[in-house]
């Protein structure tokens, strides 16, 4: 039985097939039979461009618990990133002085 448990984000970004890089601009999370690996349901995930070849696209199918640490991991990544930007890059952070020599 099919699940129909989609969600569809913008995505902004660039994919990767064989040697050749394309700009993304739509994700689709799913949870739904596998298609290609030799799992059952799997939580899927596939960035594409619609408007360029069905070929422009990058999708994984990952088990429920492989999905879940991958959250997690994304969730921590993230975090340390917005405390990048804030703290470290002047959001919040005394800026450098350059003296010239």
């Amino acid at each position: 039985m099919c699940t129909s448990i989609i969600e569809i984000a913008a995505a902004e970004g660039m994919g990767k097939r064989g040697d050749a890089w394309f700009p993304l601009a739509r994700s689709v999370v799913a949870y739904d039979h596998a298609r290609h690996a030799p799992l059952g349901d799997v939580i899927t995930l596939d960035f594409f461009d619609a408007s360029l070849d069905a070929g422009a696209r990058a999708a994984v199918e990952l088990t429920l618990e492989t999905a879940k640490e991958l959250r997690g991991a994304l969730d921590r990544a993230i975090a340390a990133a917005e405390f990048e930007e804030a703290e470290v890059r002047g959001k919040g952070a005394v800026p450098s002085v350059v003296r010239a020599a």
